[in-house]
This record gives C-alpha cells, sequence and structure tokens, in this order.
C-alpha cells in the first residue's frame, strides 16, 4: 500500500464524516481558580466551598436549571454559576432560586436593565454619584461610595442611579475575590433635600432592596452612612420595613463623626473627604473600568428572551419586588412621610 493511501486511511480528513455530520464545537474553556489559598480557606470555612467537590456542586446546579427551567435563557458557564453557589453557601436549592430571582427581577424592571452597559450611563457616572474606592477594607472588600447629592433630579431620573449602581455591582461580582470576600457600601448622605429624597419611595425602595437581598449573587457586608441629616431618619423608615434582619443590623449610622467611621474604615484606605490620608477621591479610575468593560456588558446582557416570560413570571418574583400595579407609589404620602422627621 502506497504511503498516501496509507495516510489517507489513518488521517481524521473531512471524508471520514458524512455529508450532514459536522465537527463537534470547541469545548468552553475550563473554570481555574483564581482564589489565593487564603481565600480557599475563606471560602471553605464561609461558604462550605470545598475545593474537591466545586466542579461537582456546580454541574448538580447545571443540571437542576436545565431539568427544571429547560427553556432559560442563562450562562451555564462554571464561573457564573459559582457566583451563585457562593452567594447561597452552596446550597443547590437556594443557589437555583437566586438564579430565577436574578433573571425574573431583569425582566420585571426593563427601565433599569434594558440596554444595561457604561456607555448608555455617561452622565450618571462623569456626575460622581458613585464611585469603587482603590483599596480594600481590611476583610479584602470593595468599597462601593455613593453620593446622593451629586445627583441633579432635573438632569435624569432616579433610576438611571440604580442602573449605574446594577453595573457597578455586575462588574465587581466578576471577581472570585469579591464573592468570597463580598462588599461594603459608603452612603455619602451630605446635602440631601427633602425634594431630592422624596424620589427615594416605597415603591423604589422596595424594588432596590428586595433585588439587592434576594435577586443577586453578591454579599453586602456592611452599610456605612455618613453626613446624614435629620431627614435621613425618614429615608431609613422607608427602607427598613423591606429589610431582612440580618442585613438591618449592618448598616451603621455615623453622622458627621468620621472617628466612628474610622473605628471600621481605617484612614488608610479613605479619601480625605472622608478623614482619610489615601488622598482625594477620584472617579475617574472606576469610570475607566466601566467604561472598557463596554463589549463585556453588551454580551452578557443582551435583551431578555421573550421565551422566557412564561417562566419568569410575577410568582418567582422574590419578596419586595413587586410590579407597579401592586404599589401605590404616592409621592404626598412620601413627602408627609419625610416631613414628619423635622
Amino acid at each position: 500500500m502506497s504511503e498516501e493511501s496509507d495516510s489517507l486511511r489513518t488521517s481524521p480528513s473531512a471524508a471520514s464524516l458524512s455529508e450532514n455530520e459536522l465537527p463537534a464545537p470547541p469545548e468552553p474553556p475550563g473554570y481555574v481558580c483564581t482564589l489565593s489559598e487564603e481565600l480557599v480557606t475563606k471560602a471553605r470555612e464561609e461558604l462550605q466551598e470545598k475545593p474537591e467537590w466545586r466542579l461537582r456542586d456546580v454541574q448538580a446546579l447545571r443540571d437542576m436549571v436545565r431539568k427544571e427551567y429547560p427553556n432559560l435563557s442563562t450562562s451555564l458557564d462554571d464561573a457564573f454559576l459559582l457566583r451563585f453557589l457562593r452567594a447561597r453557601k452552596f446550597d443547590y436549592d437556594r443557589a437555583l432560586q437566586l438564579l430565577i430571582n436574578y433573571h425574573s427581577c431583569r425582566r420585571s424592571w426593563p427601565e433599569v436593565f434594558n440596554n444595561l452597559k457604561p456607555s448608555a450611563l455617561k452622565d450618571v457616572l462623569a456626575s460622581g454619584f458613585l464611585t469603587v474606592l482603590p483599596h480594600t477594607d481590611p476583610r479584602g472588600c470593595h468599597i462601593l461610595c455613593i453620593r446622593p447629592d451629586r445627583w441633579i433630579p432635573s438632569n435624569y431620573p432616579i433610576t438611571e442611579n440604580i442602573r449605574a449602581i446594577y453595573l457597578t455591582l455586575e462588574k465587581l461580582i466578576q471577581s472570585e475575590e469579591t464573592q468570597v470576600n463580598g462588599i461594603v457600601i459608603l452612603a455619602d448622605y451630605k446635602g440631601v433635600s427633602l425634594s431630592k429624597a422624596s424620589h427615594f419611595g416605597p415603591f423604589i425602595a422596595k424594588k432596590v432592596i428586595g433585588i439587592l437581598q434576594d435577586g443577586f449573587p453578591i454579599r453586602i457586608k456592611a452599610v456605612h452612612v455618613v453626613n446624614e441629616p435629620r431627614i435621613f431618619k425618614g429615608i431609613f423608615a422607608i427602607i427598613k420595613p423591606f429589610l431582612k434582619e440580618k442585613i438591618a443590623n449592618r448598616f451603621f449610622l455615623h453622622g458627621s463623626d468620621l472617628n466612628s467611621l474610622h473605628t471600621n474604615l481605617p484612614r488608610s484606605i479613605l479619601p480625605k473627604e472622608y478623614g482619610g490620608t489615601a488622598g482625594e477621591l477620584d472617579i475617574t479610575a472606576w469610570n475607566a473600568v466601566l467604561l472598557a468593560s463596554e463589549e463585556d456588558f453588551v454580551r452578557e446582557f443582551c435583551p431578555p428572551d421573550p421565551a422566557c416570560d412564561n417562566i419568569l413570571g410575577q410568582a418567582l418574583l422574590p419578596e419586595g419586588v413587586t410590579s407597579d400595579a401592586q404599589c401605590d407609589d404616592s409621592m404626598r404620602a412620601v413627602k408627609s412621610q419625610l416631613y414628619s422627621c423635622y
């Protein structure tokens, strides 16, 4: 037999495939853990994550999604599913419910989640309403700094601020370190007026808190509020009924006492605006990180698949996330509650 005929017999050429048979698509890259040994240990102790069982657990969640929600338009990549397992301490049922809530919330509030990409939020980012500080806290938590006084209601609606918050959370949760360590929120309410506070009524409060508690795979370890005026009592009165006890206990109101803040967040990681030694607050670095992620957001957050609407109905929405018809967001009632604080 000739050398040529032998090579034809033994090489896997296209001729060996039938007309209707195509080569299998390449497998997506497998998961590679990026956690340090210290964080692997922390994940084991706090999240019940066992490295030797990690991929088995991911496959179990993937199988549950395919069996119980076969038409759900969602990523089933290892890294994506791990976010939900870590957020619910590797409880399969709770992780599955969180994943379903995540998609339900996105479909229940289209004015927030449709077209969610950095280029659509340049005005909010430029205003300085929010940023992520360059240094983490002693526990490794990124610090999300929110400054409502930078928002001018006549420029754009409050939902644009909420969109910017979720955009930032989506970017933060891509990091495995954040999935394990969680985040801290620093909210500066300096200069927040009654008219501005009235935009954050019960309807929006319920939806935002419902999503953060039950519809997003992130661990909020603390919320530090500084420079809050008396009006904040009214704001917190709107928020508190929707908070679970665990998260309510993680709210710390410091007023103008920055020394109180420094007992939780060291001066070395804070900008000088908050009595820190880490220089002036700079929003440009985080804005650049988000804007550089434009393609990732466009690729990952495509418009909802209408075929999923029947699967992700109102019954699956987490407590606190309601439709417009279910919540009377009367501006008069909100202002009345806020005025009572004076």
